[in-house]
């Protein structure tokens, strides 16, 4: 290989850590939308609460009035939620939903760990809940609609289950009579269907809305490559609003600060964790208004969902259907919701980020390997093999052009020495050598080029979705998206002290059993490649693995899994296609060379005797 083809891969080497840095220091923005306000499609705003967060009220409405405080729930009297998924009760004040656990995943791999626990109530440190209920408009007083603390009344059911609904109940004693019929799936949607009867005599308006409030900010790793804040899509565009984004939005006039989209027929907003997400879809088909709010007083994140205002003639029902949807990511689940239950785009809440043209098929074929292997550490090394086997015929032509290259090294070290200085010269007697052999120096270096946006795409898939979240492969690595929790230090488990915390000072100098063959694997696979002519480059190119081993020994291990089969599999194709073509490297010899090029060479004065005489 060249000096040309040598510069290229560092730079792309360098461009690559210098694209970390940037996007560590500077984040992309987020996409936004132009906001709407409420009067275009007739629908309500909010106002605010004493706590901060919004019951809407209807824009047109006759008088605003302020809602009430969302106070503590946990002595008013609970339903449970129980099914094969979910956990949990739901409070008859408000008929709030804010206490949901999720019964397959756990806090922690350690025996005993708790689940992991999605919607807590007000009172507790960072409270997390879904609210329903109407707003009231003409002909409809502020205190004649329930309100978050409303007591509600259990018309039917005793506990909420895949095959118990639950219909909560509340009459005004003003004529009007309001009813919340409840369900929930086997896995993570609830459906919400709300109902207004009116008896008395006279015509009502009323808007129905549903929104989820987080007290506080969720203590998570916030990392550029993956977003956790407001995820939501409005009429197939999809938004993204980190938690500090939301802190920065535009003064609402109803209080706090806002952003509002309007949808004509189809959509949903929620909250959005790594591998957690709380989400109000509203029935497709309908017209409503989405909002992001926050509110600087109380530090109170919340999203809604308003529809249009509706009018209740006398002796009518009116009704309005909704779902929330609360629990896990999980690619098969959040895919059967959006084919089979019609939530439009539902499968583009999980952050498949700039290369989602990669992303989602990588993920999909290693989601069906995992189907057939059923480990999803071997289900990697299986997509590694079946990426290289795609990418053959460009590596093909890579290693025929470098086991050329490698039998013109002598020719390349007889014409430095001739040209000596005359750098020009040497470009000119090189190209001259390549052409008479016909060598392309530059198709070495287009895997690579085609091996890095394939890495940043299945670093993104390990590093959000949920099937990689605690799984298991061989003895030591019990989760994939956690680096390997080995340690050179405690000699991998042998000493009888821990390995440092990821997070220490000295993690970075914690390596795991994964990363240090991934630095042999690099180093091994350099032995194959021609070395550079310059001195500076060589001393690059032979620190590179070690500098990549540290690099990446904090990431997730199911990456340097990937890697170190990329690697492997990548020098024996290429050790192969060499030998195939006449050239026979001796790659061991190297190795040992390298060693013996390492030990000090005797002084010339020295008077010991020489070895063997």
């Amino acid at each position: 290989m060249d000096d040309q083809n040598k510069n290229l891969i560092l730079a792309t080497a360098l461009s690559f850590l210098v694209i970390l840095v940037w996007f560590v220091l500077f984040p992309p923005e987020d996409p936004g939308l132009t906001a709407a306000t409420a009067d275009e499609i007739g629908a309500p705003v909010a106002a605010p609460a004493a706590d901060g967060t919004t019951t809407p009220q209807v824009a047109n409405a006759a008088a605003a009035t302020e809602t009430a405080t969302v106070e503590p729930a946990a002595q008013a009297p609970r339903i449970d939620i129980n099914s094969p998924s979910l956990t949990g009760s739901l409070s008859l004040l408000g008929g709030r939903i804010d206490d949901l656990s999720l019964v397959d995943y756990t806090e922690t791999l350690e025996e005993g760990s708790d689940l992991v626990r999605l919607l807590s109530p007000v009172g507790e440190e960072l409270a997390y809940y879904a609210l329903y209920g109407w707003a009231p408009a003409a002909g409809v007083a502020a205190d004649q609609v329930p309100g978050p603390n409303t007591v509600w009344n259990v018309e039917s059911g005793i506990e909420l289950t895949p095959d118990s609904p639950v219909t909560l109940v509340w009459d005004n004693g003003a004529g009007l009579i309001f009813r919340r019929h409840i369900t929930v799936d086997d896995k993570f949607l609830f459906g919400i269907e709300q109902s207004v009867e009116n008896r008395t005599n006279a015509a009502v308006q009323l808007a129905p809305y549903g929104f989820v409030a987080r007290h506080g900010r969720p203590d998570t790793r916030a990392l550029w490559v993956r977003h956790e804040g407001v995820v939501g899509m409005t009429d197939n565009i999809l938004e993204q609003i980190t938690y500090k984004k939301v802190t920065d939005l535009e003064p609402s006039p109803t209080g706090g600060l806002a952003e509002s989209f309007s949808a004509e027929s189809s959509g949903w907003i929620g909250f959005t964790d790594t591998y957690w997400m709380t989400t109000l879809i509203p029935e497709t088909g309908n017209r409503f208004t989405s909002t992001a709010r926050y509110s600087e007083a109380t530090n109170i994140y919340q999203v809604e969902t308003v529809y249009a205002t509706v009018t209740v003639e006398p002796g009518t029902t009116q009704i309005a259907n909704s779902q929330l949807f609360a629990g896990a990511k999980e690619w098969d689940t959040i895919r059967n919701y959006e084919n089979e239950g019609g939530i439009e785009g539902f499968l583009d809440s999980i952050d498949w980020g700039w290369f989602f043209f990669l992303t989602k098929p990588i993920f999909w074929l290693l989601h069906t390997l995992n189907g057939m292997i059923g480990n999803m550490g071997w289900s990697i090394i299986a997509l590694t093999v079946v990426l290289k086997a795609l990418l053959f015929p460009l590596a093909y032509k890579s290693s025929v052009s470098m086991a050329r290259m490698k039998e013109l090294q002598p020719e390349m070290e007889a014409l430095k020495a001739k040209t000596g200085d005359d750098k020009a010269a040497m470009q000119q007697g090189m190209m001259k050598l390549y052409k008479e052999n016909k060598v392309n120096p530059a198709s070495g270096c287009v895997p690579i080029l085609i091996q890095i946006p394939i890495f940043f795409s299945l670093y993104k898939v390990i590093l959000v979705t949920i099937e990689l979240y605690q799984a298991p492969w061989i003895g030591w690595i019990h989760d994939l998206a956690a680096p390997d929790p080995s340690s050179i230090l405690n000699l991998f488990g042998l000493l009888p002290f821990a390995a440092p915390d990821p997070g220490s000072m000295f993690a970075i100098v914690s390596l795991g059993i994964l990363p240090i063959f991934l630095g042999i694997s690099m180093w091994v696979q350099q032995k194959l490649n021609p070395a550079p002519s310059d001195p500076t480059q060589k001393m690059i190119f032979a620190w590179m693995p070690w500098v990549f081993m540290f690099m990446l020994g904090s990431f997730a291990s199911g990456l340097v899994l990937y890697w170190i089969t990329n690697n492997t599999i990548t020098f024996t194709q290429q050790y192969i296609i060499m030998r195939s073509h006449g050239h026979k490297p001796d790659v061991f010899g190297n190795v040992m060379e390298s060693f013996r090029r390492k030990k000090k060479p005797e002084a010339a004065n020295s008077s010991k005797p020489p070895k063997g005489k």
